[in-house]
């Protein structure tokens, strides 16, 4: 699975982590992310985010 970037801050969403503390399981690949989640460090929208190559 892919992770992502905010740029933000520079927090990067590892779908093998997921995000315990917002709720998201280990596994949950970022596309099936709920439309409303956004970086736990600071707030920026999941639309905001960039896939790291």
């Amino acid at each position: 699975m892919k992770k992502y970037i905010c740029p933000a801050c520079q927090y990067i969403y590892d779908p093998a982590v997921g995000d315990p503390d917002g709720g998201i399981a280990p596994g949950t690949a970022f596309e099936d992310l709920p439309a409303d989640w956004c970086c736990p460090v600071c707030g920026l929208s999941k639309a905001d985010f960039e896939e790291l190559s």
